[in-house]
């Protein structure tokens, strides 16, 4: 894999969409990003992050070098150009009003059968104030059906820069991304019984909550 030119190897649509976040992110955020050498270059893996605003997905996507699938909300799919967008980059669309849903699993296991690499939230939805939340038993289920290793993610400054309420995003506002090391299955499948996927969304979430900024040293 090209590390300069990583879009070489992604499927179109994605490739570009690809590039131009990643612009977007060093024209308008400019912020750090850290641990890029914990991605694994090969094979499955899940990435779990801390979810604050609607640029999360974008932003942690454009810094990974490899074709991700992220998930979505059915209501999403309204037809036309955004639509065939979402199904163009692998977006999987799940029903969270309909309880647990099968076929989104089914998508996910089959992606990440494929090789594939793809990133969760385990607080399941954005927070309210940009603090980090209580993680959801949901994650914590796939994570436990896969068996595939999760790098924890850390985005800082996304709710400054377009949280819940704002009607724009905040340009110019520093964001920045931080990816700590892979945990192996025996690190976050810790638990037993009904608490089993409670406990392993909170593994991974305080790995997520480990994580911070390297400091910067100015010669």
């Amino acid at each position: 894999m090209s590390e300069s030119f990583p879009q070489a190897h992604m499927t179109p649509v994605y490739g570009v969409s690809h590039y131009w976040l990643r612009v977007s992110y060093d024209m308008f955020f400019r912020g750090t990003t850290a641990g890029i050498e914990h991605l694994p270059k090969t094979g499955p893996f899940l990435i779990a992050g801390n979810h604050a605003s609607l640029l999360d997905p974008p932003l942690i996507g454009s810094q990974v070098p490899r074709q991700m699938n992220f998930f979505a909300r059915k209501t999403l799919w309204k037809g036309g150009i955004s639509s065939w967008w979402l199904d163009a980059v692998g977006t999987i669309p799940v029903d969270r009003d309909g309880g647990q849903d099968i076929s989104a699993l089914k998508r996910v296991l089959r992606s990440l059968a494929e090789g594939k690499v793809m990133i969760l939230f385990p607080e399941g939805t954005r927070s309210p104030d940009g603090n980090l939340q209580e993680p959801k038993a949901g994650v914590g289920f796939i994570l436990c059906k896969t068996q595939v290793p999760v790098v924890p993610a850390r985005i800082f400054g996304s709710f400054e820069a377009f949280g819940r309420g704002a009607k724009v995003p905040h340009l110019n506002t520093k964001v920045d991304v931080v990816f700590g090391p892979p945990l192996a299955p025996a690190a976050y499948d810790v638990g037993t019984g009904k608490e089993r996927y409670q406990a392993a969304s909170a593994q991974v979430m305080s790995a997520i909550a480990r994580l911070q900024v390297p400091a910067i040293t100015v010669l």
